[in-house]
């Protein structure tokens, strides 16, 4: 096990907090030791003073200790299938039931007592109407077909409610999912740590939609909404099931119930940029050069006699009266330009996140590959109304020439899953290019650094747009 790996996990808030921790926990119980001796030995005086500064520990550890521990619990059980959670209102509750039952305990007085019966029947009325308000829900939930990042986007959500009599109150209903199946440059952990430590880590914590806030469903009722939400990036949602959850009635307890979801994929296109980099790419497209070979197009390719097979709509009767003998116009076949788009030549950068960061689900963000990677969504979703042929290729991933709505979605979803490369092949826009035809113009979206740029005018067909 690697140690200075090991020590990246822990940071110094961490150890500050386990430190202060520990100082007002142990200076808390060892007052509270002190309080009860002196009660016994009747020493009145220091029973007081200890149980004074018991009280001053103890709103030490609900400033100190109490928040940390519950914004780190709560995290963990969000993770976790628990049917419940203390809020930080009903933990700063536990703590007063606490403290409330051992100075009853500790004074025998009955005012104590009748205070403490209270706060336990609030609590226990509040577990029971909230635990009950989610039983029997069902939830059902639409995505639309396209999804893009940055763009808002409706989601039709319907929660009923089977009870016969009991309604449901403040109920927060959410999607929950993973992005990913392990967290970002997971080799280094693999590594260093064993196997079954190494699978525990390097699984990608779940993400949580939240859906909508529902006040109130009917008995036998159904609650239906249309909300709309945005993703920030682009990428993969892996629905893994779906959450309802209450406060209901105090906010001491957060219940929780998690439904079952039929696994899906939702792909998040690109953000279609439109600010893309000026590309004088209807020219490029307009000046496809004929081929040299009889055809059906609009350049005259030469003249000849007229045979007995010829249409006579193609007879030049200007050649044929200068000429004395009819003649026909033989035109060149041409071909529409087609249009390869390549995304490469960027370098993963030095603004890595930190291991901590990776194991909460952080990646790495690089704003020239995304900005290359929205283009090329945007250019795409054009060359797809223009009717012009379009290819993609980055990453591992090259298609073919199309133009049809689903080979626009094909491409989107490459460009959706597009991971910046690690290292770059000197020679990886010549592969690209090797079986390009006559008419295709290459469009390539490449870091500035790269290069490609220099030579770019040496071919008449290419075009760069650099970020």
């Amino acid at each position: 096990m690697d140690l200075r790996l090991l020590l990246k996990l822990v940071s110094k808030q961490d150890l500050r907090n386990f430190a202060v921790g520990i100082v007002v926990v142990t200076g808390g119980l060892a007052l509270a030791g002190l309080t009860l001796y002196a009660h016994e030995a009747h020493e009145s005086r220091l029973a007081g003073i200890a149980a004074g500064l018991s009280l001053v520990f103890i709103l030490l550890i609900l400033i100190f200790v109490i928040p940390p521990l519950a914004k780190k619990a709560s995290r963990e059980a969000s993770q976790m299938n628990l049917p419940f959670e203390f809020t930080l209102g009903g933990s700063v509750m536990l703590v007063l039931v606490l403290v409330v039952g051992f100075s009853a305990w500790n004074t025998g007085n009955n005012l104590l007592f009748i205070v403490l019966s209270v706060m336990l029947a609030v609590m226990t009325v509040g577990f029971v109407a909230g635990w009950l308000a989610l039983r029997k829900l069902e939830i059902r939930i639409r995505f639309p077909e396209t999804i893009y990042a940055q763009e808002p986007f409706p989601i039709t959500l319907e929660i009923t409610n089977g009870k016969r009599i009991f309604p449901a109150f403040s109920v927060v209903a959410e999607v929950r999912g993973k992005e990913r199946e392990t967290i970002e440059n997971a080799d280094e952990i693999r590594d260093a740590f064993p196997a079954f430590i190494a699978k525990r880590l390097l699984e990608a914590p779940h993400t949580s939609l939240t859906l909508d806030h529902i006040a109130y469903i009917a008995p036998r009722g159904t609650a239906e909404r249309r909300v709309s939400h945005e993703f920030a990036h682009r990428g993969r949602f892996k629905i893994s099931d779906f959450e309802l959850s209450t406060g209901f009635p105090f906010g001491f307890f957060r219940h929780r119930r998690r439904l079952a979801a039929n696994e899906a994929d939702i792909l998040i296109f690109p953000h279609r940029s439109s600010e893309i980099h000026a590309i004088d790419l209807a020219s490029a497209l307009g000046s496809s050069e004929p081929l040299r070979k009889r055809g059906a197009g609009d350049d005259l390719l030469f003249l000849r006699d007229y045979e007995a097979a010829d249409d006579i709509r193609r007879i030049d009767w200007k050649a044929t009266a200068r000429t004395q003998r009819i003649t026909v116009r033989e035109f060149a076949a041409d071909t529409d330009a087609r249009v390869r788009i390549v995304i490469g030549g960027f370098m993963a950068g030095e603004n890595m996140p930190s291991l901590r960061e990776r194991l909460a689900g952080k990646v790495a963000v690089h704003p020239e590959f995304e900005a290359a990677i929205s283009s090329a969504a945007a250019i795409l979703a054009d060359l797809e109304a223009a009717g012009v042929e379009f290819s993609i290729s980055v990453g591992e991933e090259d298609l073919p020439l199309a133009n049809s709505r689903s080979h626009l979605f094909d491409c989107l979803s490459a460009l959706a899953l597009a991971e910046i490369q690690r290292s770059i092949e000197p020679s990886w826009l010549e592969k690209r290019m090797a079986d390009t035809g006559p008419n295709d113009v290459i469009v390539v979206l490449t870091s500035a650094g790269s290069g490609v740029v220099a030579g770019a005018s040496e071919h008449s067909r290419l075009k760069t747009i650099t970020f």
